[in-house]
């Protein structure tokens, strides 16, 4: 069977590109279509890949203004050539879901959420340096990306979701149903590694991109407040803000190595997550290392932490509200070992399987199809 991979672009570090990762790994032999390619943001399991992009990849800036070019991107990736293929496997947060789909093959879609630029722009462009002008003038082009968005839902064949609350919005923007399958968590990383033991203790943590839609001010405001030592990995455009709001305990780390974060992770008091997300991953590799997670009660958080057993919830997204979930855990006892085996629960062998299985079923159900037609084909050429 020839199968094709296709991504919205390249050019970051993500959960999403770890799953592109995994479908790599699940089909080996597959080349990787996608719009843009930063071959320095690689993740290491896609370098050597057979990786070909669309003619955006020779746009000057394309690299730093990649978000900017949102009107170009459905262009793009129906240009995309398909026709040898018979599974095309799509990993999509935006435009590699509207890809063109030979008519014999099937499409499934891995769905991190529906394009957030149309359906939730003012989140997509809060980061974005671009003049006030130019953002109002894009917010004109929603509706036209929108009624592209949904009408290209309707050509893929399976429809996965990521998460509970990704589904809904599958349901909401594409009144569509939806498979669920959480995304692989490579909880053996953190078995197998030595992490580097970091020199600070009694320390929360923060690892993420600093962006302002992941509310890191939150655990930021709680923890200078409190006085409560915080450690932030991770770097963004919401880095200048959020050290101007920092107390004294407050300190930034920027990007560490794999072995680096893993030690952070296993001695920190636990993870903080206060931002909605579509499913987050980092709470449960917080999880692999047996530390709990703080996290706010909503998106995919509701998923992942069991209250008590891996983690508690805070229910408004204020400072004083994280505050009060800081002081709860100081009185909780939690048990490593049940939280890293709650953690292996999402494993990478487990998101292999039960992909494995829905591309076989929905297979079969194509061929279930094409049998009685191509039997009616034969019928009416056998009485012509």
């Amino acid at each position: 069977m020839r199968v094709a991979i296709v991504h919205d672009y390249l050019n970051q570090m993500g959960g999403a590109e770890r799953v592109v990762a995994v479908f790599r790994r699940l089909f080996p032999d597959a080349p990787i279509y996608t719009t843009i390619v930063d071959e320095k943001k690689l993740l290491p399991e896609l370098k050597g890949a057979s990786i070909r992009t669309t003619w955006m990849q020779h746009i000057p800036g394309i690299q730093r203004y990649f978000k900017l070019f949102f009107w170009l991107y459905p262009f793009a990736v129906r240009s995309v050539k398909l026709d040898d293929y018979d599974l095309v496997i799509s990993s999509s947060s935006a435009y590699a879901k509207g890809v063109r789909k030979p008519k014999h093959a099937v499409h499934v879609c891995y769905c991190h959420t529906p394009m957030r630029f149309a359906w939730d722009f003012d989140t997509y462009m809060n980061d974005v340096s671009a003049p006030g002008w130019a953002k109002k003038l894009s917010k004109l082009t929603t509706g036209l990306l929108r009624r592209w968005d949904r009408r290209n839902s309707r050509d893929v064949d399976l429809l996965i979701a990521n998460s509970t609350i990704v589904r809904q919005r599958i349901r909401d923007c594409y009144d569509m149903a939806s498979d669920l399958i959480f995304p692989p968590v490579d909880v053996d990383r953190f078995e197998k590694s030595e992490p580097v033991k970091p020199p600070e203790e009694d320390y929360f943590l923060v690892v993420s991109r600093l962006v302002s839609y992941k509310r890191i001010d939150l655990a930021v405001k709680a923890c200078s407040a409190a006085g409560k030592k915080l450690i932030i990995i991770g770097s963004g455009p919401d880095k200048g803000r959020l050290q101007a709001m920092a107390g004294s305990t407050v300190q930034f780390m920027g990007r560490l190595s794999d072995e680096e974060v893993t030690g952070y992770m296993a001695h920190c008091k636990a993870l903080l997550f206060p931002g909605i997300e579509d499913f987050g991953i980092t709470p449960l590799e917080a999880n692999a290392c047996g530390r709990p997670v703080i996290a706010f009660r909503g998106g995919g958080a509701l998923d992942t932490i069991r209250e008590g057993l891996n983690g508690l919830f805070f229910d408004r997204q204020t400072p004083d509200s994280l505050k009060m979930a800081l002081e709860r855990l100081e009185g909780e006892r939690w048990n490593q070992e049940i939280i890293r085996e709650y953690a292996r629960g999402f494993n990478e062998q487990r998101f292999i399987a039960e992909l494995r299985q829905r591309i076989e079923q929905t297979l079969d159900k194509k061929q279930a199809v094409r049998r009685p037609a191509a039997r009616i084909s034969r019928q009416r050429q056998e009485r012509a």
